[in-house]
């Protein structure tokens, strides 16, 4: 699994700001994927609510990778975990007239560190309002920065500067990622443009070349995995864990 979201110009651009230190000293990143239609309790069983088919990790092995792409390219891998796991609704129809019982995870909230950083990570299927949404903010004292794929178009930043009212900007990009492509710099970027962009990122890995921003590799793969294992072990224990 890869994560297409983080090819939105939007996001590109607080990778390129944190590449060159733009944020200043960092005080807290926080990555989060929210989802909304498992608010609706008549919906059916799948996949995801049975740990034989999605393990005991449930939605952060089903939304996780998403949320740490970001976050572990720009070198915050989790020195420990303190995680809050829900179980919203114990059972669901199972298509047959009768109800399955819901075995795995609901929501997920990860408060980690890296280093003295607070890192948040947030893997939500049951968040009211939200059908796909996608969210990284990066907060320094020198920038701060927000993206939302519930304005897929708009980048939130906050420059500081001394004796100047603080107050959050609003930029609308229009087409342009990694990848150049024939669509005029005037058009809107979307999700199906983020597709095409992380596919690209994956064919140039493919055949060996240079990529300035790429897909999730194996090694970020197994970060994400001793993290979600270190907080299923705070969840049960009610303590702060450890990752790796």
């Amino acid at each position: 699994q890869s994560s297409e979201f983080p090819f939105f110009p939007a996001v590109q651009r607080i990778v390129d700001w944190h590449r060159v230190g733009a944020f200043g000293q960092v005080l807290e990143v926080t990555s989060e994927f929210n989802h909304a239609s498992d608010l609706d309790p008549s919906k059916p069983i799948n996949w995801k609510r049975r740990v034989a088919t999605c393990g005991e990790y449930g939605c952060l092995g089903d939304l996780g990778l998403h949320v740490c792409h970001v976050p572990f390219r720009l070198g915050y891998q989790p020195d420990s975990v303190f995680a809050r796991l829900q179980k919203v609704f114990s059972e669901r129809p199972d298509g047959k007239g009768g109800m399955a019982a819901c075995e795995t995870w609901d929501n997920g909230l990860l408060s980690t560190t890296v280093g003295d950083i607070p890192v948040n990570f947030a893997t939500r299927r049951i968040s009211p309002g939200s059908t796909n949404q996608w969210l990284i903010r990066i907060i320094g004292t020198e920038l701060s920065a927000e993206f939302s794929t519930q304005q897929p178009k708009t980048l939130r930043y906050l420059p500081f500067q001394p004796g100047v009212p603080q107050a959050w900007r609003e930029e609308s990009l229009g087409q342009g990622s990694v990848w150049p492509t024939i669509t005029g710099s005037i058009f809107e970027f979307g999700f199906s443009d983020a597709i095409l962009q992380m596919w690209a990122a994956f064919l140039a890995e493919y055949v060996g070349e240079s990529v300035t921003f790429g897909c999730v590799t194996p090694a970020e793969a197994l970060a994400s995995h001793r993290l979600f294992t270190a907080a299923l072990a705070s969840q049960a224990s009610g303590m702060v864990q450890p990752v790796g």
